[in-house]
């Protein structure tokens, strides 16, 4: 049980370090004015009323809540079936819940997600995107890498194991 106090308290980590940080940007941050931070990093302010790309925008404010709740409850669910040392899992479900919740409140509050992180060359940028957004993307890489390495593991036993 300690254990598990221990992923709710960084899952509780991640959407209060994003909300603090979507709250800097909506009062410090110009909207559509890019920032340089360097030379392929830069800050601007954007809304999202989709989800990653602006895809499913046509669901509205009540079917992307909806469909993120869906996705939480089934992170929690996922989580709920890992075992103490699956701890890359545990990591990564916290991480993809506490995105996903900061991005649910954005969408919940204001009827879209606060973006602002723009990776972009001379003649190329990537889609905007945010903390939560990076939270999910790490997180979700954090559950495939532990799955791939108990494939792995069990490969290394003999036939029939």
């Amino acid at each position: 049980m300690k254990q598990l106090s221990l992923y709710a308290a960084l899952a509780a980590a991640a959407i209060a370090l994003d909300q603090w940080i979507k709250f800097l940007v909506e009062t410090r941050l110009a909207m559509h004015e890019q920032v340089d931070m360097l030379p392929f990093l830069a800050l601007y302010r954007t809304f999202n009323t989709g989800v990653a790309f602006s895809m499913f925008s046509s669901f509205g404010d009540v079917g992307l809540i909806v469909v993120s709740l869906a996705v939480v409850s089934f992170m929690l669910y996922l989580a709920s079936h890992t075992t103490g040392s699956q701890i890359l899992a545990r990591v990564g479900f916290a991480l993809v819940v506490g995105g996903a919740v900061g991005n649910l409140i954005d969408r919940a509050f204001y009827g879209h997600v606060i973006d602002y992180v723009l990776f972009h060359t001379p003649v190329w940028s990537f889609a905007v995107f945010n903390l939560a957004d990076a939270f999910i993307t790490i997180g979700a890489a954090m559950v495939l890498l532990e799955e791939l390495l108990a494939w792995r593991r069990r490969g290394k036993g003999t036939p029939g194991q």
